[in-house]
């Protein structure tokens, strides 16, 4: 059946202008996990901020209701576990020479009793 009350109109014309707002938002967090997704792939150095900007997205759509919630929090804990795999198989390389030791504390004689 048609819409034809004035309520009902001007409900569906609210719903249209939401729903090209929220079609752009969704766009927007597709993209960011898939460029956070690739980035996990490549292991390059940009994984972990590409990764946290895809989460704060997700987070982003889901409090706006542009994202289930329950939706968000699977697509970030898949990334979480991706990140994660990552941060294990490939540990930093270190630069140049050791840190030096820490010096040692000076005797009582910082000490008052």
């Amino acid at each position: 059946m048609a819409k034809r009350t004035a309520s009902a109109k001007k409900q569906a014309r609210a719903g249209a202008r939401r729903a090209v707002r929220n079609r752009a938002a969704r766009s927007e967090v597709k993209t960011l996990v898939v460029k956070a997704r690739r980035s996990l792939t490549e292991a390059g150095s940009e994984a972990a901020p590409t990764t946290l900007e895809a989460v704060r997205a997700l987070d982003r759509a889901a409090a706006k209701g542009i994202l289930h919630s329950r939706n968000a929090a699977r697509r970030k804990g898949r990334l979480a576990k991706q990140l994660a795999k990552v941060a294990v198989a490939a540990p930093p390389p270190a630069k140049g020479k050791k840190a030096p030791a820490p010096a040692a504390k000076p005797a009582a004689a910082s000490r008052k009793k």
